[in-house]
């Protein structure tokens, strides 16, 4: 007997939710000159499945939208030097990998939108912008189609978002300090000085912080950065 999996069972109204928001989300970044930038390091072949399918569409007078699959070893430093803000990083992989967790946690810092694909066990709320999930732990899983019918769908619903240009217009402004008009933003330190100030990669660009209130710190920590100033270090793999 064959068995049956989540993806057999349907989508149900939550999945597609999610869906349909995140491919919204696809067409707004897209919009605004985005790079979708994947990655699978258990199963590359959906990392290259998913840029072909945005660049090369299959039906006649869609856009190309560019992507671009990273495969190899050391992936976050990949990543790192690969997107920009304003960028998506979409992830097929378990919530078990540990370079993808830190890709994920470390996404707005780089001001890069994230979508994680996977199945089994969940990745820990907050860890990515977009999780589209099968709660389904049989390992087999990634090999039936299911994903493969996720970004199918996520390249056909950011299309249809397409037809509908007034729904991607620019996002209004973060909601900010009223004190000192800044909000808070999650920072990654590219270099420090011993002066007690770093050099830090948030989503605005590479900002010089004052370190002194979180103590020392080296280059890939994670801070909290308030009005040039890092006021907390933050767990990579706190949600």
């Amino acid at each position: 007997m064959t068995a049956i999996t989540a993806i057999d069972r349907g989508l149900g109204a939550d999945l597609a939710e999610d869906l349909a928001a995140t491919a919204f989300t696809l067409a707004k970044r897209f919009a605004a000159g985005a790079t979708m930038w994947s990655i699978a390091p258990s199963w590359e072949p959906h990392a290259l499945h998913i840029a072909v399918e945005f660049v090369h569409p299959v039906i006649m007078g869609k856009r190309a939208l560019p992507a671009v699959a990273l495969t190899g070893p050391d992936l976050v430093d990949l990543v790192r030097v690969s997107v920009r803000p304003g960028d998506i990083v979409i992830a097929v992989c378990g919530a078990d990998n540990a370079d993808v967790r830190s890709v994920m946690r470390r996404g707005p810092a780089w001001g890069a939108t994230t979508i994680w694909i996977g199945s089994g066990e969940r990745p820990r709320a907050g860890m990515a912008d977009h999780v589209l999930w099968l709660d389904d732990p049989d390992p087999r899983l990634p090999a039936t189609g299911g994903f493969v019918l996720f970004y199918h769908l996520l390249w056909e619903l950011t299309h249809v978002c397409f037809e509908h240009s007034g729904l991607l217009k620019p996002e209004s402004p973060e909601d900010v300090c009223v004190t000192c008009s800044d909000e808070g933003r999650l920072g990654e330190v590219a270099d420090a000085s011993p002066d007690g100030t770093a050099s830090v990669r948030t989503a605005h660009g590479v900002e010089n912080v004052v370190t002194t209130l979180v103590g020392p710190v080296a280059p890939g920590d994670l801070v909290l950065v308030h009005a040039g100033t890092a006021i907390s270090r933050i767990d990579e793999d706190a949600s």
